[in-house]
């Protein structure tokens, strides 16, 4: 019978261990902090601040766009746009790469070691499969998401509700609490196939040579055996995610303690000196203080997945040691046979006499 989800759990801390910690080798830890950066093991989340800028009373009388001084509007709407279109492609970039290194991932929990420039030569189609894949899922979830959110607002549009909305407040709070457990559930179904892909469907890819497609359509039947196992699985990796979560997050939040007063105060002193050297806001300073706060950005990613190697290694350890149990593929590289044993040599035995 396969083991369950619970019964993986040391499993994949015995692997974490001796993969981390015998011996500690923290060339291994960076490649591995790069390497699940870049694979998006790691969860994120941000806001948005909102810059407010003081205007004087009087100034704008027409409430048009203030001309601050320094800013030449043509030149920031420019330097937006450019940054919008950068974005996306750097974006798309981004996916290609996190697609490589998902299974540079793979392969460096799998044989206990990482090798970067090794795995990006030979995981390049598998990547690639799987790249089409991330750009088919996410095509499919814009196009459920505005056709779930555009027919009711289009209804709604269309009977005047929108028009009119305190005489029509009862159907748009009943149509939003309805239409707010829809996307609910239609975002937890989606996370859950990204994650059964991630997680299952992956090692098909690295192992046969096969497109995401083609191992869904072998892994399905798995789930369908096994709905219990795999709904186990599903639920107690949510609730260690929470678990490791909270750790990260708390180590996280003393990590950004200690980067962020000395980066305000040296922010707050750079600002000084600009403007007693007469420097202002526009195109060139704007786009240097983006320079800068990406590169802090990045160095912030990077020591936060430096911390968070342990937890890098063990979830894909704990579904790789899961689902090997039912993909006989993985099992046999997992769990390689053992070499025979050399016979033993004998003396030879002697002639009888007389």
């Amino acid at each position: 019978m396969p083991i369950t989800a619970v019964d993986t759990i040391p499993l994949a801390f015995q692997h974490a261990r001796q993969q981390l910690f015998q011996p500690f080798r923290f060339w291994q830890w960076t490649k591995l902090a790069v390497v699940g950066l870049l694979a998006g093991e790691l969860g994120s989340s941000g806001g948005c601040n909102r810059l407010n800028f003081p205007t004087h009373a009087g100034a704008n009388p027409h409430g048009s766009i203030p001309q601050l001084p320094g800013f030449d509007l043509a030149l920031l709407a420019g330097l937006i746009s450019v940054l919008v279109v950068t974005g996306l492609v750097f974006g798309i970039i981004l996916m290609y790469i996190s697609s490589v290194m998902r299974f540079i991932l793979f392969d460096s929990v799998m044989a206990k070691e990482c090798h970067i420039r090794e795995g990006w030569s030979r995981r390049q189609g598998p990547g690639w499969r799987y790249f089409l894949w991330k750009l088919l899922y996410l095509l499919v979830t814009l196009a459920i998401l505005i056709v779930l959110v555009g027919i009711p607002a289009g209804f709604a549009f269309a009977v005047g509700w929108l028009k009119e909305p305190k005489e029509h407040l009862l159907p748009l709070v009943l149509g939003g609490i309805v239409l707010f457990f829809v996307l609910l559930i239609v975002f937890v179904v989606l996370g859950v196939i990204f994650v059964l892909t991630k997680d299952f469907v992956i090692p098909q890819m690295a192992l046969e040579n096969i497109g995401a497609i083609e191992g869904w359509r072998r892994l399905w039947p798995m789930i369908e055996a096994e709905k219990g196992r795999f709904a186990g699985y599903i639920g107690m990796k949510i609730l260690m995610a929470i678990g490791a979560g909270i750790v990260v997050g708390i180590a996280t939040l003393i990590l950004g303690l200690f980067i962020a007063i000395p980066t305000v105060g040296l922010s707050i002193l750079a600002v000084l000196t600009g403007k007693t050297a007469g420097l202002t806001w526009n195109v060139y300073t704007i786009t240097l203080a983006v320079v800068v706060g990406i590169i802090l950005l990045a160095i912030f990613l990077y020591l936060v997945a430096l911390i968070s190697v342990p937890v890098i290694v063990f979830f894909p350890a704990y579904s790789i040691y899961f689902f090997a149990a039912r993909y006989p593929a993985l099992s046999a590289v997992l769990y390689p046979p053992a070499p025979p044993l050399e016979p033993m040599l004998r003396p030879p035995t002697p002639e009888p006499t007389g």
